[in-house]
C-alpha cells in the first residue's frame, strides 16, 4: 500500500481531486476488508491490491493526458468572483451556497468582496483569492503542457502570443512543465 502512494504520488496523502479521494476510500475499504474478514485469503487480498491500482494508474494516465477526461474527472477551477461581483449562478453551479461562499471569504481575512479581483473555486473545494491592492498577480499559462485559453482571455493575450513567447526560447508548449505571467513576463519552467 506504501508503494501505491509512493508510486502515484503523495497527493493522495492530502487529496487535491475526485480521484485521490476516491482512491483512499478504496483502498481503506481493501484494507479493512483485509483486517475484518478472515475468508480473505493473502493472494485475494494482492489481487484486488493490484487491480485498484491499475485502474487508478489508467485513470492518472488519462487525466494527464486527455483534457476532455480530466475536466470529467477532476473538474476545472471555476472564476466566481471578479472585480468583487459574484457569479452567483456558476457558485450554484459548484454547490457553493451564500453561507458557504461567507465563511471561505472571513477565513481568508476578507471582509469586503468589492476589494477581490479574482476568486477561484478549486477542483477541490477551496477558493483561492486575489485581491485587487495585489502587486505581483501570477497567472498560470501553461501547465503540463498544455495553454490555459481562460488565463489567457484574463490577461488580454491570446495563444498566437503564447507561441511567439516560446518560439524566442526554441521551445514548444509540450515541452513546458509550467509558464506563469508574472509583472508582465512569461516565466517558463521546461520539463
Amino acid at each position: 500500500m506504501v508503494l501505491q502512494i509512493n508510486l502515484f504520488g503523495r497527493g493522495n496523502i492530502a487529496p487535491t481531486s475526485a480521484i485521490d479521494q476516491l482512491q483512499n476510500y478504496v483502498l481503506g475499504g481493501i484494507v479493512g476488508g483485509m483486517i475484518y474478514n478472515a475468508s480473505i485469503t493473502l493472494l485475494q487480498f494482492t489481487l484486488v491490491l493490484l487491480i485498484w491500482t491499475l485502474v487508478v494508474f489508467v485513470a492518472k494516465f488519462l487525466t494527464n493526458h486527455n483534457n476532455v477526461f480530466k475536466k470529467i474527472i477532476e473538474g476545472t477551477p471555476q472564476m466566481i468572483i471578479k472585480n468583487g461581483q459574484i457569479d452567483v449562478d456558476l457558485a450554484l453551479k459548484n454547490g457553493l451556497s451564500a453561507n458557504d461562499l461567507s465563511f471561505k471569504l472571513r477565513q481568508a481575512g476578507v471582509m469586503d468582496l468589492r476589494n477581490v479581483k479574482r476568486g477561484v473555486f478549486e477542483r477541490n473545494g477551496q477558493l483561492t483569492l486575489v485581491m485587487k491592492n495585489e502587486d505581483s498577480i501570477k497567472y498560470p499559462i501553461i501547465l503540463d503542457g498544455k495553454i490555459d485559453a481562460e488565463e489567457l482571455a484574463t490577461i488580454n493575450k491570446d495563444t498566437e502570443w503564447v507561441d511567439e513567447q516560446l518560439k524566442k526560447r526554441n521551445l514548444d508548449v509540450a515541452e513546458v512543465y509550467m509558464a506563469n505571467y508574472i509583472d508582465n513576463q512569461l516565466i517558463i519552467y521546461e520539463y
